[in-house]
């Protein structure tokens, strides 16, 4: 039975109940094995946790101004990321990737601006830099960490809300991201209500896992019984 009715009824469950292994380990059973983001990606603090649609953004690094360029793009500073900072919609996370690690993908005055749009996190393939300024607007932000070293002239955003892949895990517009101090994960939109209600249930079983274990129940007697561990 589908426990949520909307986006933010989802959300809302998801970070009262659930966390990314659990919802790991549900998509497995499902052939979903290749949804984890690189490990690399973590947040700028422990207990920072992000969950909402993808808005997928893709960047390229860039070394020159080049004037004779076919690409009207390049001529433009920072090329199209003002475009896709202000396309961002409530609930989305800004989800970047495609350029070296040798510069920030995110800062302190993109956060106020998201924020205000409603969006709910970034996630980066990189990393990020103003962290205090981040940390204390309290935004969730996903990256390799801090590193002051600036976009500006060194990578441009040539396009947006498009489907990218970060290691292994592919990311299409919509997607869900469900991150925190283990990670992040990819739900498809395909499998999002199997994904999520697996996840609620299996929670609530380990719930009662954990309180046979703690009442003297051995590791395999548990698995037993519950067939989870």
């Amino acid at each position: 039975m589908k426990l949520w009715n909307t986006d933010q009824e989802l959300f809302e469950l998801a970070k009262r109940e659930l966390f990314t292994a659990v919802v790991g380990d549900v998509m497995d059973k499902m052939g979903l094995q290749r949804q984890f983001l690189p490990p690399g990606i973590h947040p700028l603090r422990d207990d920072m946790v992000v969950i909402g649609r993808a808005m997928p953004v893709l960047e390229a690094d860039f070394f020159a101004e080049n004037p004779d360029s076919s690409n009207p793009v390049m001529a433009k500073p920072f090329g199209l990321l003002f475009e896709a900072l202000d396309d961002l919609k409530t609930n989305e996370v800004y989800v970047c990737t495609g350029s070296s690690p040798t510069y920030a993908l995110w800062g302190g005055l993109m956060s106020v601006r998201a924020m205000h749009l409603g969006a709910v996190g970034t996630v980066m393939n990189g990393y990020s830099r103003d962290t205090n300024e981040i940390l204390h607007l309290g935004f969730p932000c996903f990256s390799f960490g801090p590193y002051a070293q600036d976009q500006a002239p060194r990578g441009k955003v040539l396009d947006f809300r498009v489907s990218i892949r970060i290691g292994v895990a592919n990311i299409c517009p919509g997607d869900i991201l469900f991150g925190d101090v283990d990670g992040v994960c990819v739900i498809p939109r395909e499998a999002e209500v199997e994904a999520f209600s697996g996840a609620v249930e299996k929670v609530r079983g380990e719930n009662d896992v954990r309180k046979a274990i703690e009442g003297g129940m051995s590791a395999a007697e548990a698995f037993r019984k519950y067939g989870i561990m």
